[in-house]
């Protein structure tokens, strides 16, 4: 890009898309692994910025354990 378009507004779009996906990504349950994967970042970096898109998910994931416990007992 050149200068004028790096200072433009619209410079900051492609990483507010990214953080968008990323963002939604988690929000719509897809592993911290799988995540990392496809967005080309660490497990580690994910914990550091998107943390607190998770935040308040506690009653979701808690339900989502039940599941599986119940799956299991079932056989």
């Amino acid at each position: 890009m050149t200068a004028a378009q790096e200072a433009s507004p619209l410079a900051a779009i492609p990483y507010d898309l990214r953080h968008a996906c990323v963002s939604f990504w988690l929000r719509s349950g897809v592993s911290l692994a799988e995540t990392a994967r496809r967005a080309d970042q660490s497990v580690a970096v994910l914990q550091c910025y998107y943390a607190k898109v998770l935040d308040g998910e506690e009653a979701r994931m808690n339900a989502l354990i039940e599941q599986g416990l119940a799956r299991a007992r079932a056989g």
